[in-house]
């Protein structure tokens, strides 16, 4: 099997132009099209989140860590928003432009190489979760819970942090055999994480084994201690392990999932 540039289908590290931008810049013009749709869930979801929870709930919540628990739960939000907002633009949205609309056999017939495609979906993806995380800062910044300057570097990562979600959804979506396959990574690897990382109590209250599991295989877990560090002014020394964790996981899942989707799109 061949791909446009003549070289075997394999593992191989991604052969990437300037042409990867066109790809997203079309997902970007597609956005534009329907910003209506798109930005209102992310601007009402923490919105809801701090008044029921954090306002609601957390009265009856001793501080954490010093910090009241609207607080604590104020850069969850954010990594939440980060994370849902890159894995289901490539898990779902992806596989609607790859089966239904066919808009990856569209671009692939000009000069984009299968690569650059999904080099761009993922790119568009990290970008997803850029504009969704920062819609949730300026919410949880309107409910005056920043309390450090480090928390302009929040866009920064959650371009990484979704590049990462992006790059592990891609591979969800190079082995799915339909859409309904997608409840499973839903329901099996993003509900952990939206309950067990750290993000509405702290890792300290599980036992150390599912601790020691949320540190290993539960990414989120990394962006909210990041995260609660650039918001809340958090630092422990972990946070920097956290930072290239991160890194680390992302540029493997990145070339892991090109690959995969390049298995599956040439044929």
């Amino acid at each position: 099997m061949r791909t446009t540039d003549d070289s075997p289908v394999g593992f191989s590290f991604p052969k990437l132009t300037y042409r990867v931008w066109k790809v997203w810049r079309r997902n970007f013009d597609v956005f534009l099209k329907t910003i209506r749709v798109n930005f209102l869930p992310s601007l009402l979801e923490p919105i809801l989140y701090l008044v029921a929870l954090g306002l609601g709930l957390g009265g009856f919540i001793p501080p954490i860590d010093g910090m009241s628990y609207i607080q604590f739960i104020a850069p969850s939000l954010v990594s939440i928003s980060m994370m849902y907002g890159s894995f289901f633009e490539c898990t779902y949205g992806s596989f609607v432009r790859m089966y239904f609309q066919k808009t990856f056999d569209a671009i692939i017939a000009t000069p984009v190489s299968v690569e650059e495609v999904i080099a761009g979906e993922l790119l568009w993806g990290a970008t997803r979760a850029t504009i969704n995380s920062s819609t949730a800062l300026v919410v949880v910044a309107a409910f005056g819970l920043v309390s450090t300057p480090f928390f302009i570097f929040v866009p920064l990562l959650a371009f990484l942090g979704g590049l990462m979600f992006a790059s592990i959804a891609m591979c969800f979506t190079a082995i799915a055999p339909n859409i309904d396959f997608f409840n499973y990574p839903s329901f099996l690897f993003l509900t952990p994480m939206f309950l067990l990382s750290g993000t509405f109590f702290p890792l300290s209250a599980l036992p150390p084994a599912v601790q020691t599991f949320a540190l290993l295989f539960l990414p989120l877990t990394h962006l909210v201690s990041v995260a609660r560090g650039l918001i809340i002014g958090v630092f422990t020394t972990s946070l920097y392990l956290s930072v290239a964790w991160i890194a680390v996981v992302t540029f493997v899942f990145f070339i892991i999932s090109l690959n995969l989707m390049k298995k599956r799109l040439i044929k």
